[in-house]
């Protein structure tokens, strides 16, 4: 099973293959290729994993996502470790 994180594309450099956005995950910026959606344009948002776009998703889709995993995270830490 694999995640792939939404995040918001800023801005984006070059061309085919070679196409790269600066993508920000919650304040974490990292450059992700957008070869599989070359209809990204910055302010969208897009689904990546290790380092790929594989989808655009919509802004309400990926507050959810947002929200689900700051679920996850407050059950983590509230789970009892023994």
């Amino acid at each position: 099973m694999c995640l792939a994180v939404p995040g918001r594309i800023e801005s984006i450099q070059g061309e085919g293959l070679n196409r790269v956005g600066k993508v920000n995950f919650s304040g974490i910026r990292r450059d992700i290729n957008l070869a599989y959606i070359p209809e990204a344009r910055p302010g969208q948002y897009c689904l990546a994993h290790v380092g790929f776009a594989l989808s655009l998703v919509d802004e309400a889709e990926a507050n959810r996502v947002f929200e689900f995993l700051k679920e996850i995270g407050k059950s983590i830490e509230d789970a009892e470790v023994l």
